[in-house]
């Protein structure tokens, strides 16, 4: 097993394809200074001991330098032992809406991030349970299968925002059905807690909620938004251009639906909360989750991760090195070799 301790430095990557960029523009722009000078074939022999490879073997070097300093800073650790653990809790699935909708800004700094926000405190207040992550906008996706990693989950949570799924709507129904099924037969209690802003058009949800508490799932929800609502923002290339309008011009406005999200969770023998520029719910929520009986866990994962930094930068240095120890002009001997079989 695989880990790397500082995932934040995966962002550095960028210098890389910033480098050949640069690069390639220098080697442009020292062509066409060549070319004021004179002819390209004069200018060549002028210069005898110029190599247009040895450039090239220097850039390649520093770029897979670079590439390995980097991983040395994410300092990758490998599991060395497999071992069984047991613990005390439930399975929990945690859905969460990535429609158009969540963008609305009238809970700051918007829906879907304040989402993100709450999911990411719950995660902290975890011990034992297993997780899961479910989005869904027209139809839902399973993120995250159930899990104890909860650094897996917080990377996963990441990245989600609302290009992540191809088709839009709000099928909370088809959410819940998806959470009920990958729970998979287990004896653990079990929970779904949705968050969303309740506007609902594709399926039946109370039903879905309905359903899963027979199967002795608990549904809970969270409502984001406000019910005097916002417009929802349209963006172009990350700037914001206008916002969403009907057929009509008329600006849409999206609602926070309690009325619906208080019968889902009425209908999964859960509890709603409501969202709002102070709070997101989350403690009445987890206080629900705490009182459901916790059951003994058992699970295997990796202990005594060993760091392996060292090896990423060790290759680094040796390949720097050797940038140096190359000069950028040709080494008198080749000037002695004809490369189509005669010596000089």
């Amino acid at each position: 097993m695989i880990r790397f301790a500082h995932p934040e430095f995966f962002y550095l990557l960028i210098i890389v394809p910033v480098f050949v960029l640069m690069f390639l523009y220098y080697r442009n722009w020292k062509k066409k200074a060549l070319r004021r000078f004179g002819d390209h074939e004069v200018i060549l022999q002028l210069m005898p001991n110029q190599s247009g490879t040895k450039g090239l073997i220097k850039l390649f070097l520093i770029l897979i330098g670079i590439t390995f300093l980097i991983f040395g800073l994410l300092d990758p650790q490998v599991g060395s032992k497999l071992e069984k653990v047991k613990r005390e809790g439930i399975d929990l699935y945690l859905v969460l809406d990535v429609s158009n909708s969540m963008l609305a800004e009238d809970i700051k700094p918007n829906r879907l991030e304040r989402s993100k926000l709450a999911i990411s405190n719950l995660i902290d207040k975890l011990e034992g349970d297993r997780i899961g992550i479910i989005i869904f906008a027209g139809n839902a996706y399973k993120q995250l299968p159930l899990t104890t990693d909860y650094s897996a989950a917080r990377l996963f949570l990441s990245v989600v925002d609302t290009k992540i799924v191809p088709t839009q709507g709000t099928a909370i129904g088809e959410a819940i059905d998806m959470a009920t099924t990958s729970f998979g037969e287990t004896e653990h209690n079990k929970a779904i807690i949705i968050i969303t802003d309740g506007e609902n058009h594709e399926d039946d949800a109370v039903g879905a909620a309905k359903k899963a508490n027979e199967l002795g799932i608990k549904v809970f929800t969270i409502g984001m938004g406000l019910t005097d609502g916002a417009p929802i923002p349209l963006f172009v290339n990350g700037i914001q251009t206008g916002f969403k309008k009907d057929r009509d011009g008329k600006t849409v406005i999206t609602r926070l639906d309690e009325d619906m999200l208080t019968k889902i969770a009425a209908a999964g023998g859960g509890a709603y909360a409501r969202a709002n520029n102070a709070t997101t719910g989350l403690t009445k929520i987890f206080e629900e989750i705490n009182a459901i009986d916790k059951k003994e866990i058992e699970t295997r994962q990796f202990t005594n991760y060993e760091d392996r930094f060292q090896l990423f930068l060790g290759i680094a240095l040796i390949l720097f090195l050797l940038e140096l120890l190359i000069a950028d002009r040709k080494a008198n001997w080749t000037r002695k070799i004809d490369f189509f079989g005669k010596l000089k």
